[in-house]
């Protein structure tokens, strides 16, 4: 088994209700930031497992998001990388 370190980001699906999102955004506005058009305000994940290789880490970093990490009616994932520890 190696060690890997999966990097995932979870956000507010689009179209639903970011309260966060919102007030970050209106005050990146009222800071005069405005070309801002929308802002999503997610979680950042680090895993660190042991997996026979890359893909086997990220297929249970997603079956991870599917079941537990993130909420599959309001919140979507990415797998942002995978790289050996």
């Amino acid at each position: 088994m190696k060690h890997f370190r999966v990097n995932v980001h979870i956000v507010p699906r689009k179209g639903l209700l970011d309260p966060q999102g919102k007030a970050v955004g209106d005050a990146l506005h009222t800071l005069g930031f405005t070309a801002l058009r929308d802002v999503h305000v997610g979680r950042y994940l680090v895993i660190e497992m042991a997996a026979a290789d890359a893909t086997a880490a990220e297929t249970a970093v997603r079956e991870m998001c599917a079941r537990l990490l993130a909420n599959p009616v309001t919140e979507d994932f990415e797998i942002a990388a995978v790289t050996a520890a």
